[in-house]
């Protein structure tokens, strides 16, 4: 009989001791296998891997498991069947580190991944045309996101890589590899959080709440499409009103045909499968509508805004970490209190399913989405309302841009408004990549809830804008250092492009043509050098690390793929070369570029004259509208 256990080794990714990684034994080798994709990791996989590891709580000695890497051995050889992306990931991760490590990972016939994988343990400087992408755009995401961390936080996360472990399992020999990849990709979802989740807050209620309970907690949990859309016809009307808009209300009855809902006894079990919801929406509007967030950090969203609305007195974990959803919301059980008295489980139940109902609502209407029309893969900002047309069963759906206005209000006062939040909205999505840290969309739920009605929503805009001058203020103007180089944080970049673009468009009569008018919010998340702190060749000259490379005047924000080939070019280089991708990229960028332009034009030198006046000006002057708009007069200097 076959001993499992033989089959299993349990690899710690760091040993202090030893001085021994999970990649210093040179006696194997991990092979990733061509039919494997290649590396793919990007922002979200790799910023989570690195707060997993964070954030976990080692302080009584416990040990982290990642997960597994499934292996097929022959000799000294392990062919990798499964959890490459994760391996992949620690290679990289640990050789940023500076950890002892061996080149024991090589990909079978991609030379590109072997040549870029051999430069970067290297640090040598790699080949335009020899790279893998991929690879080259996990270093500077894991480079990027540690450059924001103090030598204390590196130490300490190094510590805590001491008690981390993955396991290595090892399918039997003869293993029919095609069979095994069609089990792996059928397997079933596990049982998650939020199942246990609600099925504790259900298990003191009565059986008609439980049902109320339930009918909520499956449509909101589908964050794809708008919530009206997946409850049934009769239940909509009754929720929502005859017209699908009217906000809901969580008192409505439930038939008796409703699904049992499940015991925490239950959903324990080996064999439960959760529940999947009734398919009662058009899956083409379902597929058409993405939601920014997943159901568990949702529910973390829901949390703050009840608490808040209900004044409950009770400290909050400062991450939205979906990993912590039920200790999250047993903490407030427990330790929450109300003027002074302890928590009723029951009504906290069906109050926050009732507040759960109402945000969705509002998060729906009023916070963006990803929206996907025609063939378009990558989708565009969205911020729509759902509306209905047609009469009894042959009601539909339909989209218009969400009203912010009052009643009465022209059309060229409430749509510029819509725009500006549209706009305000994508510069804090594409500025806070990581879900834990969306603390923006608590805020703006907040405030949604307390302000709701029509008359008041005019002040939604302000709102917002305060909410993102006060993280320019504090993570950037509070000691007025503007030489922070790559580590100036990404929301001072996209406010700054918002200024810019919404100068041009207030002024405009034209709301649809005007400069910048082309302008979008994108993953711009790669901040780099426009004058290289490290030039190609000696093609010009080095500029000094302390005489002004990283000011904010030399500074840009560009999308992580073209990073390789931008990085230690000249000005007038990147000006010529990219001269397509400025035109589409960040506003601030597209200046620098047009500054360039007329040192050309003038017959001066662009590379010489950038060092020596036009960053320094450039700089000042973008910096002045950013503090002018902060409120923070200390900062505004004279052009020199």
């Amino acid at each position: 009989m076959l001993n499992a256990q033989e089959h299993i080794t349990e690899l710690p990714i760091y040993n202090k001791d030893t001085g021994l990684t999970i990649f210093s034994d040179k006696s194997i080798k991990y092979v990733i296998p061509l039919y494997q994709r290649a590396f793919a990791w990007g922002d979200k996989e790799i910023i989570q891997l690195i707060e997993d590891i964070s954030d976990f709580d080692n302080s009584n000695g416990a040990l982290y498991y990642l997960g597994s890497i499934i292996v097929a051995k022959e000799g000294n050889r392990y062919e990798v069947i499964d959890g490459q992306q994760r391996l992949t990931a620690l290679f990289l991760l640990l050789n940023y580190l500076h950890l002892p490590m061996e080149s024991i990972l090589t990909f079978e016939c991609r030379k590109k991944s072997d040549y870029t994988l051999q430069k970067i343990v290297s640090g040598k400087e790699v080949s335009v045309d020899d790279i893998d992408q991929g690879l080259l755009n996990g270093k500077k995401i894991i480079e990027n996101q540690f450059g924001h961390f103090t030598d204390v936080y590196r130490n300490h996360f190094i510590e805590k890589l001491t008690q981390v472990r993955v396991y290595r399992i090892e399918v039997p020999e003869h293993t029919d590899l095609n069979h095994y990849f069609e089990i792996m990709n059928t397997r079933g979802e596990q049982l998650e959080q939020q199942d246990i989740l609600k099925a504790t807050l259900m298990s003191g209620l009565s059986p008609a709440n439980q049902a109320r309970f339930s009918k909520i907690w499956d449509a909101c949990s589908d964050m794809t499409g708008y919530v009206q859309m997946h409850f049934d016809t009769e239940t909509r009307k009754t929720v929502f009103g005859y017209d699908w808009t009217e906000f809901p209300t969580s008192r409505f009855s439930i038939p008796a045909k409703v699904r049992e809902a499940k015991r925490i006894l239950d959903i324990i079990k080996p064999g439960f499968v959760p529940n999947q919801s009734e398919e009662i929406a058009d899956s083409e509007d379902r597929v058409r509508f993405e939601s920014i967030i997943s159901f568990p950090h949702f529910l973390l969203h829901v949390l703050r805004v009840y608490v808040d609305a209900e004044k409950i007195d009770v400290t909050l974990f400062e991450l939205l970490d979906d990993k912590k959803l039920t200790e999250a919301f047993n903490y407030v059980l427990i330790h929450g209190t109300i003027a002074g008295k302890n928590l009723d489980k029951s009504k906290f139940a069906m109050g926050f399913a009732g507040c759960l109902l109402k945000c969705r609502y509002l998060f729906d209407k009023y916070i963006i989405k990803r929206e996907f029309v025609n063939d378009d893969s990558d989708g565009e900002w969205s911020l729509k309302s759902l509306k209905s047309s047609g009469q009894q069963s042959k009601k539909k759906p339909y989209y218009v841009n969400t009203y912010f206005g009052l009643p009465g209000e022209w059309s060229t006062t409430y749509e510029p408004r819509h725009k500006r939040i549209f706009m305000l909205q994508s510069c804090l999505r594409v500025s806070y990549t990581s879900p834990k840290v969306m603390h923006w969309i608590t805020s703006l739920l907040t405030w949604l809830y307390k302000n709701r009605t029509l008359d008041t929503l005019t002040g939604f805009e302000q709102h917002i804008e305060k909410f993102i001058k006060g993280e320019v203020v504090e993570n950037y103007f509070t000691d007025c250092n503007f030489d922070l180089g790559a580590n100036t944080p990404h929301i001072v970049f996209n406010y700054l492009d918002y200024l810019l673009w919404k100068m041009e468009f207030d002024r405009s009569r034209d709301k649809t043509r005007y400069r910048y008018s082309d302008f979008i919010f994108e993953f711009r998340n790669s901040v780099e050098h426009w004058y290289p702190q490290h030039p190609s060749g000696d093609t010009f000259e080095v500029w000094g690390q302390n005489e002004g490379v990283n000011h904010f005047g030399n500074l840009c924000i560009i999308q992580r793929t073209v990073n390789s080939k931008f990085s230690n070019m000249s000005p007038e280089s990147k000006q010529s070369t990219f001269e397509k991708m400025i035109s589409k990229g960040s506003i601030k960028l597209r200046i620098m570029s047009e500054l360039v332009q007329k040192d050309i034009q003038s017959g001066r030198n662009p590379n010489l004259t950038w060092k020596k006046t036009t960053y320094l000006n450039h700089g000042i002057k973008m910096l002045n509208i950013l503090a002018e708009a902060c409120g923070v007069v200390d900062c505004i200097r004279p052009l020199e």
